[in-house]
C-alpha cells in the first residue's frame, strides 16, 4: 500500500475495487420475473386427465373448472347458475359500441341470402343510397 492512496469511509483499496466494466452483481437480477397473473395464466392452462362418460380425456384446468361450475348449475346449484350467467354476460355480450339495434356490417353473401329471403316471401326491399 502507498502512502499517497486514501483509504477509509467509501474509499476501498485499489486492489479490491471493481474493474472497468465489471458488474458487482454479474447474474443480474432474473429477467421475467413471474408476478401473480402469469402464475394463475400458466396454471390454468396446464392440462390434466379427467374421465368424461368413462372416457379418459384431457383438457386444461381452465375447462375442466368450467366444466365443473356448469355441472353444478345444471343440477340447482343458484350460486354456480349466477356465476354463469354473470360470465355469460360479461364475456359474451354484444358489442358495447354498437347502439342497442343496430345490425353489424353485411357482407355480399349475407346481403343476397337476405335478399333470396325477403324475394320468396313477397317483401320489396326499400333501395338505400349506399347501393
Amino acid at each position: 500500500m502507498s502512502d499517497d492512496e486514501d483509504i477509509g469511509f467509501r474509499k476501498p483499496p485499489k486492489h479490491s475495487r471493481w474493474k472497468k466494466g465489471q458488474s458487482g452483481n454479474p447474474k443480474g437480477r432474473a429477467k421475467g420475473q413471474r408476478n401473480l397473473k402469469t402464475d394463475l395464466l400458466a396454471e390454468l392452462h396446464e392440462r390434466i386427465q379427467i374421465n368424461e362418460g368413462g372416457i379418459p380425456r384431457r383438457i386444461t384446468k381452465q375447462r375442466a373448472l368450467l366444466k365443473a361450475i356448469i355441472v353444478r348449475a345444471i343440477a340447482g346449484d343458484a350460486r354456480a347458475t349466477a356465476e354463469i350467467l354473470n360470465l355469460v354476460l360479461r364475456l359474451l355480450e354484444p358489442e358495447a359500441d354498437a347502439p342497442p339495434g343496430s345490425t353489424q356490417a353485411r357482407t355480399p353473401i349475407d346481403q343476397a341470402i337476405l335478399d333470396a329471403y325477403l324475394a320468396s316471401h313477397g317483401v320489396k326491399r326499400e333501395q338505400s343510397d349506399e347501393q
